[in-house]
């Protein structure tokens, strides 16, 4: 397994924007699809968005699609979330996760590397 830091969570204004990072270290990070779950409070976890071990190849949500960007940079071990026009309904801990394969699927399970989590608050 690639172990998995988040950074960048924050309180930030409806409408605002936040990028998260998501460093991976202790195995070939560039062998990993890669992909961004939220939870927020009393929720189940979800799918927000996922990218393939090359970075071709992305998938989203339907709530985040056209606001948030998924990508990745193998050379730093970094995936990032660039998230704009943020809305109450984005707040959540958001978590990286990882799976050793070329590009991954939308479901919890598909992925067996996590991070440990950032808290993203929108106010309204």
């Amino acid at each position: 397994q690639v172990q998995l830091v988040e950074s960048g969570g924050g309180l930030v204004q409806a409408g605002g924007s936040l990028r998260l990072s998501c460093a991976a270290s202790g195995r070939t990070f560039s062998n990993y699809a890669t992909a961004w779950f939220r939870q927020a409070p009393g929720k189940e976890r979800e799918f927000v968005a996922t990218i393939s071990r090359s970075g071709g190849m992305t998938s989203y949500a339907d709530s985040v699609k056209g606001r948030f960007t998924i990508s990745r940079d193998n050379a730093k071990n970094t995936v990032y979330l660039q998230m704009t026009r943020l809305n109450p309904e984005d707040t959540a801990v958001y978590y990286c996760a990882a799976a050793n394969t070329y590009y991954s699927g939308r479901h919890y399970y598909d992925y067996d590397s996590w991070g440990q989590g950032t808290q993203v608050t929108v106010s309204s």
